[in-house]
């Protein structure tokens, strides 16, 4: 099964993101590629590859790659992203974020992170993800609907 790498960059990473696409054009190739708006077609014109393109970040973009890491169908994300820049949708940013760490896909939200990603030689190795044990939290879910039992509203998640 080919793994999926989520790409996705932030207006003034855009052209850095385009340009590491194009210069790791040949790993990328093996991999299915997912993207956000502009960078999703930016990159496929680029590498005249096809790229699985969502909304726009700020419509929901990142939102749906979230999404897909909890469905298990992102392995990788390379997010590059501007710490310098005001976002509008900075709490998506943080959401999805949040999201890569929890469910324990690799991350690269920079350049040099991301060529260390690519050069892996895990990279094509069948890898069993460990994942966040979520059993009890999702009791604590289950157990909530049934009156009079698990947490109320107001308990801290």
């Amino acid at each position: 099964m080919r793994k999926t790498i989520a790409l996705i960059a932030h207006d003034h990473k855009k052209d850095e993101l385009v340009e590491w696409a194009e210069y790791n054009k040949h790993k990328l190739a093996q991999f299915e590629l997912f993207a956000t708006g502009t960078t999703g077609k930016r990159i496929e014109e680029k590498l005249k590859q096809k790229v699985v393109r969502l909304q726009s970040g700020p419509l929901g973009g990142d939102q749906q790659i979230g999404a897909l890491i909890t469905e298990g169908k992102i392995d990788i994300l390379i997010f590059f992203w501007d710490p310098l820049q005001p976002m509008p949708h900075d709490p998506d940013v943080k959401a999805l974020l949040r999201i890569a760490v929890v469910w324990n896909i690799p991350l690269a939200c920079n350049h040099t992170t991301a060529d260390f990603i690519l050069t892996s030689s895990l990279l094509f190795e069948e890898q069993d993800r460990v994942s966040p044990r979520f059993d009890e939290y999702q009791k604590k879910q289950i157990d909530a609907s049934t009156p009079g039992k698990g947490f109320r509203r107001g308990d801290p998640v």
